[in-house]
């Protein structure tokens, strides 16, 4: 994973402040449980948007640490932190791994607001896919928004992948409905479904998008393999927001956290696992073609605390 929590012009990372912390504020808290410190380690997290429950969970837990004598150095102190946040990554959430179909095509569908970055984490996916040898097909269910089918077709031929669309206004789950029969006769094993960025608080658009999901369930039994919720990392507890909402009309099994690498506010991967039990399947790193990755909590943990610029 490339660094994901890298401060953005003159804000300090999260890493960078919990560091602060540690080999300020913790040289009073070894020597006796000091509250205003670890009220200064609540601040931090709440901050970066970790969330009332999993800031409450991680304060604790390093407490008890320092109470139980397990806690007695700054990097200790450091390691607790790291050490509870890999617990609620792999101990609130199931398996990170994409699901793939045990016969058949993969389906994928793609949901998520306007601009969080679908069409490009679609592209990204299938570029991915291609490496491991896969040949994915996009299809282009967002019939809604001008210009969309375009993109995703661009997205394919920049990649060297399969292609379905259709004109715009067209039925969105039909397009989903007709991809399934291209993989078929083209061999695809992954479909990778674009779906309208739409407003949450859009209730018909919203039963458009879940439509999709029981059209592409009739068509293929098993299918979707895989629900996914695109959101935009740096907009915080907002992400929370938009995850009830589109829990409300479908069956999320994963998060894709695009533009990771350009907030301080990391805290928001571990709040939204913490909440819903949705594990986080795939990280936006970068802007080029290549920076697309599956999600490692350990990895992720360790940056948290991590020295490295």
């Amino acid at each position: 994973m490339g660094r994901l929590l890298a401060g953005t012009g003159d804000k300090p990372s999260l890493w960078q402040r919990i560091r602060a912390w540690a080999f300020t504020d913790v040289g009073v808290l070894i020597k006796g449980v000091d509250e205003a410190s670890l009220q200064t380690l609540e601040e931090i997290l709440l901050g970066a948007d970790f969330g009332v429950p999993a800031t409450l969970e991680l304060v604790e837990h390093v407490e008890g640490g320092i109470r139980s004598g397990r806690v007695t150095s700054q990097q200790e102190a450091l390691d607790a932190v790291a050490e509870e946040i890999r617990s609620i990554m792999t101990g609130h959430a199931g398996d990170p791994a994409l699901s793939r179909a045990e016969s058949g095509p993969t389906v994928y569908v793609f949901a998520g607001v306007n601009g969080v970055g679908k069409t490009t984490t679609i592209g990204k996916l299938a570029l991915r896919l291609k490496r491991e040898g896969r040949r994915p097909l996009l299809a282009a269910a967002d019939t809604f928004r001008a210009g969309a089918i375009d993109q995703l077709r661009i997205w394919a031929e920049r990649v060297h992948a399969d292609f379905v669309g259709a004109s715009p206004g067209a039925d969105p789950a039909a397009v989903a409905f007709d991809a399934i029969d291209a993989a078929a006769a083209r061999g695809c094993d992954v479909i990778l479904i674009d779906t309208a960025g739409r407003l949450h608080t859009q209730t018909d658009l919203m039963k458009e998008l879940a439509k999709v999901e029981r059209v592409v369930a009739r068509k293929l039994p098993g299918a979707p393999h895989e629900t996914l919720l695109v959101l935009d990392a740096t907009i915080g507890q907002n992400a929370l927001a938009q995850t009830r909402m589109f829990r409300q009309a479908l069956r999320i099994t994963g998060l894709v956290l695009a533009k990771l690498d350009s907030t301080a506010r990391g805290g928001i991967v571990i709040a939204l696992v913490k909440e819903f039990g949705i594990p986080v399947k795939l990280v936006g790193t970068g802007e080029a073609p290549e920076d697309l990755e599956p999600f490692d909590a350990a990895r992720f943990a360790a940056e948290v605390v991590s020295d490295r610029d």
